[in-house]
């Protein structure tokens, strides 16, 4: 009886070990794609403007994002091989991948901030790679998160991107005036290293020989042959379809409302990552305690009040820098819980079989709707005023809820088997 009691207690810590070494990896996995992804898009361009670099050269910068929108066509051919089998299968892909980052990095400090084209030269070499690693990261956490284990897992996810944004930018930005721009990039390219302690513990899921036998070659068009994709998909282009409109313009309205550009930059700064790691800790309770389903409906719900925020301090309705500053923190905060929620939702939607491929394919149509936002938001502000661009944000916030209501339901109308992630 001893012997019989004991067991479960013993099943129950080696699980709790288990899911702590899970998260421990995905943590460090994480955070190892954030620091170089927010060094290039958050701290480089003002370097480079301190430096003398021209703004249209600071601008061209943003096509750095291309990789992490077209990675999908690579995705298949991640889940496909391994390059390093003694290593495993998504360890293989991550170790080399994030030892060549890193020395991208380091490379950045044999040419000056002001140097552009040597830059983004080398910043598109460090996307290329971190895309590759991205697809494969996303696969091991498709694989080894189970729905229980989910919420707490993009909660680490989210929480290290956040980490990612004090690291890459905000750390980076404070060291530049401190020890100059060499040691700053030779400093933020060891750090960038650190991460890769935690593929220690990476172990891939062992797999019989029928489950081999039975596994079909991952491809673009197979996760359009499952059921509900289409419906998976749809959700993915139009959960977030209002928050490229108001991010694209939500630091020039703040500075059009007379805020110090210090105090903007401690919104997209410190304040961001303190509000990404509390807000995707919140999240994680949420999605466990209300389900995911209503934790989105919720999230949606708050995002537009956000917006609505935005749209009476533009008509002067509800004025003073205090309100857009609040509504923009409020934002943040809200993001952080979203990327939890909607992560949680793509990676229950991905299949066994080509988990990278599946997962990359939502996040890259989520991002595409958001870069087309922000890319059109100015447009629609110079032409028709923060006003009208607030508002539309806010309807279409609010019409994505309703929408993305139907589509969940229809989704548990007709589960299958590989997409019961609600």
């Amino acid at each position: 009886m001893t012997i019989v009691q004991a067991s479960p207690t013993m099943d129950e810590g080696s699980v709790s070990r288990g899911a702590g070494r899970l998260f421990a990896v995905l943590g460090g996995l994480y955070l190892a794609q954030g620091i170089p992804s927010y060094l290039l898009l958050v701290a480089l361009p003002p370097l480079m403007r301190e430096s003398g670099a021209s703004r249209t050269a600071i601008g061209l910068f943003s096509l750095l994002m291309l990789p992490l929108v077209l990675k999908f066509a690579i995705a298949p051919l991640i889940d496909r091989y391994a390059p390093l089998p003694s290593l495993g299968h998504r360890r293989g892909w991550v170790v080399p991948t994030q030892l060549l980052v890193s020395a991208g990095i380091a490379s950045m400090a044999l040419v000056a901030p002001h140097q552009a084209g040597w830059l983004f030269a080398i910043g598109l070499v460090i996307t290329l790679l971190s895309s590759v690693q991205d697809i494969a990261t996303d696969g091991y956490a498709v694989r080894h998160l189970t729905r229980k284990s989910r919420p707490v897992g993009n909660a680490v996810q989210a929480g290290a991107v956040a980490l990612g944004v004090i690291i890459g930018g905000t750390v980076a930005l404070v060291l530049f005036h401190w020890i100059g721009w060499r040691s700053t990039i030779l400093l933020v390219a060891a750090l960038s290293l650190l991460p890769l302690v935690a593929t220690i513990w990476m172990k891939d899921k062992p797999e019989t020989s029928q489950n081999v036998a039975a596994r079909k070659r991952p491809s673009l068009l197979g996760f359009f042959r499952r059921p509900n994709a289409w419906m998976v998909l749809a959700f993915a282009l139009t959960y977030r379809a209002s928050e490229g409109l108001v991010r694209g313009m939500e630091g020039t309205y703040l500075v059009d409302s007379k805020v110090p550009t210090d105090w903007i930059g401690y919104l997209s700064g410190g304040a961001a990552a303190t509000a990404g790691l509390l807000g995707a800790a919140v999240a994680a309770l949420i999605i466990r305690k209300a389900g995911l389903t209503a934790t989105l409906v919720l999230l949606g719900g708050l995002r537009s009040l956000c917006f609505l925020a935005f749209t009476l301090n533009a008509f002067g309705i509800w004025p003073g820098i205090a309100v857009a500053m609040s509504a923009s923190a409020f934002q943040t905060f809200i993001r952080y819980m979203e990327l939890v929620a909607i992560y949680s939702f793509f990676m229950g939607s991905s299949s066994d079989d080509q988990p990278g491929t599946d997962f990359t394919i939502l996040t890259c149509a989520e991002l595409v709707i958001y870069l087309v936002g922000a890319s059109i938001a100015g447009l629609l502000a110079d032409r028709f005023g923060y006003q009208t661009l607030f508002s539309l944000a806010t309807v279409i916030s609010v019409l994505g809820i309703g929408l993305s209501v139907w589509m969940l339901q229809t989704i548990k109308a007709q589960p299958a088997p590989a997409m019961a992630g609600i």
